[in-house]
């Protein structure tokens, strides 16, 4: 990273851009690292959260595969764009699951479409499970800043009023801004993170697909996931 921060000023005047670098990364928080302190590598550039891919991606896989097996054609993108949103829009689990479907080897008995989208329910299942067991395993603290994040979504603020009275509610006693600065702290610092913090401040859960599974519990009746001996809303020791 040093030789190429230091390839770039070597080659750029003012006005005159001769080497522009462009890089990608999946984990935000470690990419800010790079930017956002004066000794960082690439100070004073600029982190842009990509859109999602989407329908124009399935499509574009479709027509790959129908120049490739003229036999499978048509391709049904409606099934194939199911899918990719239960693999929560991300392409590595999505090619995955079509490379395994469209394999010599597979032992398919109708359409690959069906196996792909069986695929991604199947995978929907285990995320859901896992988000469900990372959720038990925080602090009540953390929780209650988990909930308000996926509850407010862009409009999350953790430290005003209401935030704070909210944590209260959920935990049974009362938070200070210090506490709940705590408890964000840690919701990034996990691995994998829960929530990432952009250089202007704002804050968003890291796995978009933890949304869905907020939603869908919500719309069932069935939030918050509670533990086998039920709901336990109490402070432990670090918040109290």
């Amino acid at each position: 990273m040093a030789a190429l921060k230091s390839a770039r000023d070597q080659l750029n005047r003012p006005g005159e851009v001769s080497l522009m670098l462009v890089m990608s990364g999946s984990d935000r928080d470690k990419l800010l690292r790079l930017v956002n302190t004066y000794g960082s590598p690439f100070y004073g550039s600029q982190i842009t959260r990509m859109p999602p891919l989407g329908q124009d991606f399935v499509d574009h896989v479709a027509r790959l595969i129908t120049a490739q097996r003229p036999d499978l054609a048509p391709v049904d993108t409606g099934l194939l764009m199911q899918a990719f949103e239960r693999f929560g829009q991300r392409p590595q689990f999505f090619m995955e699951a079509l490379g395994q479907a469209l394999s010599p080897l597979a032992d398919l008995t109708g359409r690959f479409e069906q196996a792909v989208l069986e695929a991604a329910s199947r995978r929907q299942a285990d995320d859901e499970r896992q988000m469900e067991s990372e959720f038990l395993a925080l602090r009540p603290l953390e929780r209650a800043v988990l909930w308000r994040l996926l509850e407010q979504g862009p409009r999350f603020r953790p430290y005003d009023g209401d935030a704070l009275h909210f944590y209260r509610e959920k935990t049974g006693a009362p938070v200070t801004v210090a506490k709940a600065q705590n408890a964000l702290k840690s919701l990034r610092e996990r691995t994998p993170a829960l929530a990432w913090k952009s250089a202007r401040g704002e804050y968003a859960v890291d796995d978009a697909a933890m949304h869905r599974w907020y939603e869908q519990r919500l719309q069932a009746g069935r939030w918050p996931p509670e533990d086998a001996q039920g709901d336990l809303a109490l402070t432990d020791g670090d918040d109290a």
